[in-house]
């Protein structure tokens, strides 16, 4: 069948692979249930599995605890270097061969470094499994970090690096998680430096490796045409050499500073606005009152509060939106949104007082009934659309240990939540004094709002 395409058999296995996704992301319906099947290997190797017929594909994700907290004090942007070497050469093959190789089997292989955790994910064509997980079983374990491949990317992050250097977000960035992480791990470049990318050698990344990916700190989802026995095999053969337990440095719970303000002045038309408030962990009992709080306050985008009063009734914004952020090791509620540089005072003023709003007397009835029926509805669209989405659904839950029937109870927990104590989340995060930072021209900056 391949032969009447016209096309390289490694060609035409890409193209199918890509004809498949684009079917199934198109065609398939977001589903607002899944069965998830918990697979345990002989060795001993976890995952959560969906199997999927529908078509031919098989996805899979994965997370090693770890992340660019554990990169040493001066050794920044080791995880991201390290992240796009994985198909530069693994075992005995070197770049070319792999890829040649992965090429031939129709896989596509990822990987990228997040601050708390470090993550792969490969998506291929079931008849080619064989082949694809025997080389996603090389990359695993035997990368090779050779030194063309290392100077190669090294220099393209390094240039990306430069070319940022004077953009007055990469700046903000930069002076936004100084200001509220201080000394904390969250606070450095997790791109890194030119000057820390320079000091990276192979054996940084090899020891940076060896900490990381190990059995103990895994979690997989796997979403696709591969029953569970099939795919214990694939978990041995991937996962079970790896080494039992990682070795992890201590990372610290850190509050983000508050009650401080920011002013970067750049001769910018446009000024950007940021807010950070007290967050709440993910495993808080109160957590679901936050989140519906936060969905009215500026996390509905076209319906949220924030919204009405910064971009509809007064123009100042073309978008505006708050968010809780949760990390391992900390959580906060922000908000951002860019204006016209000599309306940022005004812009401020404006979100303060939204802000102090909801802290005062909090969302409406209907307004937490139309957050509750749109954070139910938004689910399936937003995790459970594509096989992919779903194997990343899957290892996010595992990672902040939701459990494996969570999707089959989180209608009935948010239907749970009362207006009385959504209103009591929004006081608890609402009524402290914010960390503002403020970067563009110096128009009202310093003014009081």
């Amino acid at each position: 069948m391949l032969a009447k395409t016209g096309l390289r058999p490694a060609m035409a296995l890409a193209a199918c692979l890509a004809l498949l996704i684009s079917i199934f992301t198109v065609v398939a319906p977001a589903r607002a249930a899944v069965e998830i099947q918990k697979v345990v290997s002989d060795k001993g190797i976890t995952a959560w599995l969906v199997e999927d017929y529908s078509v031919p594909l098989i996805s899979i994700r994965f997370a090693f605890e770890g992340g660019s907290t554990q990169e040493p004090a001066g050794k920044e942007g080791l995880g991201q270097l390290m992240s796009g070497l994985f198909d530069e050469g693994a075992g005995d093959l070197e770049r070319k061969a792999f890829q040649d190789r992965l090429d031939a089997s129709g896989a596509e292989m990822s990987f990228n470094s997040g601050a708390d955790a470090f993550y792969g994910s490969m998506r291929m064509l079931a008849e080619e499994r064989a082949a694809a997980f025997e080389l996603l079983a090389l990359a695993v374990n035997t990368p090779r970090f050779d030194d063309e491949p290392l100077q190669r990317i090294r220099a393209q992050s390094t240039a990306r690096l430069k070319a940022r250097e004077r953009d007055p977000e990469t700046r903000a960035d930069i002076a936004w998680t100084s200001a509220i992480y201080g000394g904390h791990p969250y606070a450095r470049r997790s791109e890194g430096t030119p000057e820390t990318l320079a000091g990276l050698s192979a054996d940084d990344l090899t020891v940076f490796h060896r900490r990381l990916f190990a059995r103990g700190n895994l979690v997989v989802g796997v979403v696709g045409a591969i029953d569970a026995e099939t795919l214990k095999g694939e978990l041995d053969r991937v996962f079970g050499a790896l080494p039992a337990a990682p070795q992890l440095a201590p990372v610290k719970q850190v509050e983000p500073k508050l009650n401080q303000r920011i002013a970067l002045d750049f001769d910018v038309p446009q000024a950007s606005l940021r807010l950070a408030y007290p967050g709440m962990a993910r495993d808080d009992p109160e957590f679901f009152a936050a989140y519906l709080m936060n969905h009215v306050l500026g996390g509905g985008t076209f319906s949220s509060r924030l919204f009405t009063e910064v971009r509809e009734k007064r123009g100042l914004a073309y978008g505006i939106g708050s968010g809780i952020v949760n990390r391992d090791y900390s959580s906060a509620l922000m908000i951002g949104t860019s204006t016209r540089a000599d309306r940022a005072a005004e812009t401020l003023a404006v979100i303060r007082a939204v802000v102090e709003e909801m802290a005062e007397n909090g969302p409406t009835e209907q307004e937490l009934a139309d957050a509750k029926a749109y954070v139910k509805g938004a689910y399936a669209i937003g995790n459970l659309d594509t096989s992919m989405a779903i194997a990343r659904t899957l290892v996010d839950l595992q990672v902040e240990d939701l459990g494996i029937d969570y999707i089959e109870r989180r209608e009935a927990l948010i239907d749970a939540v009362s207006l009385a104590e959504v209103k009591k989340a929004a006081k608890r995060l609402l009524l402290a004094e914010p960390a503002v930072m403020i970067v563009g021209p110096a128009v009202g900056v310093d003014k009081e709002d």
